[in-house]
This record gives C-alpha cells, sequence and structure tokens, in this order.
C-alpha cells in the first residue's frame, strides 16, 4: 500500500478591486498618484498612465494659474467686448421702437439726475442719436460700435475682463459726470470709447508699443468733437480723461499687492466721481450727443 501526499488546502481567489470612487466597478488600473483603484470615467491622462480626479485637483492647485499683462485673468475671448457691444444694439432696437418713452427715462439729463434719476448716468450711454432726427443719425451708434469692434478685444486681453469692464464703465461714467457738470442732456457711448482710446494710449505706452497710431486717432477724434455740430465734448472730454487716468492706475500699479492698489484706484476713482455730482450742481446747457 503505497501513501498519497497530502491534498493541498484550497486558496481563496484572489479579490477584484473596486473603483474607490465607485465600489460597484471592478477595475485593475490604479492611480499613478495615490495607487487608488479608479474606473475608466475617474481615469484622467497624466504624463504617465492615469490619475484620480482628487489627485490631479491637488496638483492643479500648486500650478501658478496664468495671468493677463496686468493682472487680470488670460482672455481667450473677449466676452465682455462683445456683451457690451450686444447691449447698446439691443438698447438702440429698444430706443428705436419707443423713442419718446426711451429717451424721456432714461438719457443723460442733468435736471434728471439732480432729482434723484441717478441711472441716466449710465443708462443713456447705451442710447444714441435716435433715428426720428434724420440724416446722419444711424452713423453716431454704427462709429462707436465699430471702434468699440476694433480696440475692445486688444484692450480687453491685455487688461483682463474686469479690468477692461471697469475702464469702460469708469469712462462712461465720467463722461455723464461732465455732461452733467455743465448741465447739457446727452446720449451715447462715446464717453466709454474716448475712454478706450486713452487707455489704448497707455498701454500701448507701457508695453513699449509705439502710440504715435493712438495719438492721431485720439487727436482727429476730439477735433471732430469741436468741428462737428451737436457732438457733447463735455461728454467726449470726460470719458477720455477718466478712461486715461484709470488705465494708468492699473498699467503702472507695482507688481506688489497689484491686485488691491488697482481695486482701490478704480474705488477712489468711482467715489471722486460721485463726490462731483454731490457737491456741484448742473449749469444749463444745450441738448447734444455723445
Amino acid at each position: 500500500m503505497t501513501s498519497q501526499p497530502p491534498s493541498p488546502t484550497p486558496q481563496p481567489s484572489e479579490q477584484v478591486p473596486t473603483c474607490y470612487r465607485h465600489p460597484d466597478r471592478e477595475t485593475w488600473v490604479r492611480c499613478q498618484r495615490c495607487d487608488r483603484p479608479i474606473c475608466p470615467d475617474c481615469m484622467r491622462d497624466a504624463s504617465v498612465g492615469f490619475q484620480c480626479p482628487e489627485c490631479v485637483a491637488q496638483g492643479n492647485r500648486g500650478v501658478r494659474q496664468a495671468k493677463s499683462t496686468f493682472g487680470g485673468t488670460v482672455v481667450r475671448t473677449a466676452v465682455v467686448t462683445w456683451t457690451l457691444l450686444a447691449l447698446n444694439v439691443v438698447a438702440y432696437g429698444v430706443e428705436t421702437l419707443a423713442p419718446d418713452f426711451v429717451l424721456g427715462r432714461f438719457a443723460m439729463w442733468s435736471q434728471g439726475v439732480n432729482q434723484g434719476e441717478w441711472w441716466r448716468l449710465i443708462t443713456g450711454t447705451f442710447l444714441h442719436s435716435p433715428l426720428t432726427l434724420g440724416g446722419l443719425a444711424l452713423t453716431h451708434i454704427l462709429f462707436n460700435m465699430w471702434a468699440l469692434y476694433a480696440i475692445g478685444p486688444a484692450l480687453e486681453s491685455r487688461l483682463g475682463h474686469l479690468r477692461f469692464l471697469a475702464v469702460y464703465l469708469l469712462s462712461a461714467l465720467g463722461g455723464s459726470v461732465a455732461v452733467y457738470l455743465f448741465g447739457v442732456s446727452a446720449v451715447g457711448a462715446s464717453g466709454a470709447i474716448f475712454g478706450l482710446f486713452g487707455a489704448l494710449f497707455v498701454v500701448s505706452r507701457k508695453l513699449g508699443y509705439d502710440a504715435r497710431g493712438v495719438l492721431w486717432l485720439i487727436g482727429i477724434n476730439v477735433v471732430l468733437t469741436f468741428v462737428v455740430a451737436g457732438i457733447s465734448w463735455q461728454g467726449h472730454l470726460g470719458g477720455l480723461v477718466t478712461g486715461t487716468v484709470v488705465a494708468a492706475a492699473f498699467a503702472y500699479a507695482p507688481a506688489k499687492n497689484r491686485n488691491a492698489i488697482q481695486l482701490a484706484a478704480a474705488i477712489g476713482i468711482f467715489v471722486l466721481l460721485a463726490l462731483v455730482l454731490v457737491v456741484f450742481p448742473p449749469l444749463a446747457g444745450a441738448s447734444l450727443t455723445g
């Protein structure tokens, strides 16, 4: 009788790992950083293999985010420019349908502002010469929107979305305050556009570009402001000065604490414009377009 070797003890089958985020899904793939199993829905491409979403998010927190030239986020699409352009066009469409109501309620009118209708300072900058005036009324909005289309994206890409919007709105407000100060009524985005002209000059100088073309652009438009009848020189020059000052504060702010300095400058300019409205009464004047 021969002896038989003992039978091997049965071994439990190897346990199949499951995704740490989806326990009902089996997987043999592991995150290259934390070694936890991950299913296809949780796999994120890495330089070698895959990583889990948490490790990718943790890695991104340590990566310095790209900034625009003067501290804003990198602009890939000039959404502020296109939004402002669309708002102007829509406002003009509504104005064309109901000119008396829209202009009577929302146009920049110094006496109305003096009576507490503060919204006119901004709403008036989104309105333009109504078609009821005939003649070359349509050229008013066409020129302003062409200028916004031509220089807006370049400025927005260098300033960033919020800083570009601040320059536009503060320039518009500066133009309206100048209109208020001299007691005239006006409509038009020209104050904001002239502010962008000033900002373009400042940015060009700061970056070392040849700014002579911008100076010619500003000079020609300033001359036209005083030569062509019915144009609000107050709105144009008020916007130009305001936009230039705001852009200079943004462009020349020191790198250390840049965001705080730029924010303080924007708030300070806004407060200064508000003080002008509070301290000085409007003067009598004629109705003009901006």
